[in-house]
């Protein structure tokens, strides 16, 4: 582990200003780039602490505010613990600015956090990593699709509705691929069944993928998220590991 820089950033995309938060290795070398993609809860203390332990390991962790366009994070306010209890009422206030993040969208802001990466001094250069939890693990997926050329390998961790029946379901893209992925799926995730997982994987034998997909028995989705009740420790260090396994073979 080396010593760790942390500071929030602003990012101009075609739709305004993105705020983002950019954690680094405090040696003013450049690292490999990550692009870390928040969880349906957004761009918080928990997340941050995540890119500097990430960053703390050799890389350069952008994570952006992907719903930037409802306002800077915190987009509604949060408490500082989430639990069950809780999770009904945040939802419902965040669901129309999730739900105005369409594919399009999104990817056309992943050209700019992509951009920004391999323009800035302190990533070296090459393609990067992506890294999501929840939402963020199929922004992670879709980023891999649509930029193979920029992203090496790519992680998601508690993913739901990676399998959908839209036409442009994560799993119907991945023969864009060339990234290593790795997917860490939560144990009983109604987004994530067993059944999508098969299809999952079936697509990506198909299209010759190279990932590793693993069940975390016991661990609910959001099992990485320390300020929620969903939060598993034995899980997350088994996420911890093998994100780095990940980045470490293809980065």
């Amino acid at each position: 582990m080396t010593n760790v820089r942390g500071e929030s950033i602003d990012l101009t995309t075609p739709d305004g200003t993105a705020d983002a938060y950019l954690a680094h290795p405090d040696d003013g070398a450049p690292h490999p780039g990550v692009l870390l993609y928040m969880d349906a809860f957004g761009l918080r203390p928990a997340l941050e602490a995540m890119a500097r332990r990430l960053a703390g390991h050799g890389y350069t962790v952008l994570v952006p505010n992907v719903i930037h366009r409802s306002g800077r994070a915190p987009v509604v306010e949060l408490p500082e613990f989430i639990d069950p209890g809780e999770r009904p009422e945040l939802f419902a206030q965040l669901g129309p600015h999730l739900q105005a993040l369409t594919p399009e969208v999104a990817m056309r802001d992943a050209a700019v956090y992509l951009d920004w990466l391999a323009a800035s001094p302190l990533v070296a250069a090459g393609p990067v990593g992506t890294a999501g939890y929840c939402m963020g693990g199929v922004l992670a997926v879709r980023t891999a699709a649509a930029y193979p050329d920029r992203v090496a390998a790519a992680g998601a961790f508690h993913a739901g509705r990676l399998v959908t029946d839209a036409e442009d379901s994560p799993h119907r893209l991945v023969d864009r691929i060339t990234a290593e992925l790795y997917f860490g799926h939560a144990d009983e995730d109604q987004s994530m069944s067993a059944e999508h997982i098969k299809a999952l994987e079936q697509a990506l034998d198909a299209a010759g993928v190279r990932y590793r997909s693993e069940l975390y028995e016991g661990a609910h989705h959001g099992y990485t998220q320390t300020d929620t009740a969903a939060y598993n420790a034995e899980a997350a260090e088994r996420h911890w590991q093998a994100l780095l396994d990940l980045f470490g073979r293809a980065l």
